[in-house]
């Protein structure tokens, strides 16, 4: 498989950018690998990068999005922050990635058991780590108390899970309201902003749409 031109990344639209990835994903799953000579694609992307889409994903060493998503090198443009979540660099970074890099989608990646999810659901405290944690904390709050009054802390997987498709959920709402350039993309239909899921159990990615 060869890596994306200027010509192929033109193609490329919101929807079949996340239809590459669901198939990539789905490769991944079966341990199907594209052909890729890396080696090459160093070659091909030497003069340039072209990218079809922008995800931001936890640093979780067990979701590497290049990976999960069965791609190769200049095809996805790659930010990892324990959390997932956005912030004025990272909401800059997108907008070069979408507005001058030419990518068509953005997906906020989170994903199952996450260390930093958990970290906020107990309310940590270590150095620069407390203040990271506290961004998560909204998401935290929004998930209501269980009516069987389950434990609202790390030791409930479920409730973890919630956690961190809300802080998905919120980070897409953040992305839109502190990124006019982005929410003008989307409206005009340039590129879509999609959350997602990965579980470390299975490999899967669900996409909520």
């Amino acid at each position: 498989m060869k890596a994306h031109t200027k010509e192929t990344q033109a193609t490329m639209t919101p929807e079949k950018s996340l239809e590459f990835l669901k198939e990539g994903n789905i490769r991944f799953q079966q341990n199907l690998k594209a052909h890729r000579n890396l080696l090459e694609q160093v070659n091909d992307t030497s003069s340039g990068q072209f990218p079809f889409a922008t995800i931001l994903s936890c640093i979780d060493s067990r979701v590497s999005a290049e990976l999960v998503f069965d791609q190769g090198l200049g095809d996805i443009f790659s930010i990892r922050i324990a959390g997932n979540f956005v912030n004025p660099d990272i909401l800059g970074s997108m907008e070069f990635a979408c507005k001058l890099a030419g990518t068509k989608l953005i997906v906020v990646l989170g994903h199952t058991s996450c260390g930093a999810v958990k970290g906020a659901c107990d309310d940590a405290k270590l150095g620069n780590l407390t203040g990271m944690l506290a961004k998560i904390k909204p998401a935290v709050n929004a998930i209501p108390v269980p009516e069987d009054k389950k434990l609202r802390n790390s030791s409930n997987l479920e409730f973890v899970d919630n956690v961190a498709a809300k802080n998905v959920e919120l980070t897409i709402e953040n992305i839109l309201k502190d990124s006019p350039v982005l929410a003008e993309m989307q409206d005009n239909h340039e590129i879509k902003i999609v959350g997602a899921m990965y579980d470390i159990n299975t490999g899967k990615v669900t996409f909520y749409e």
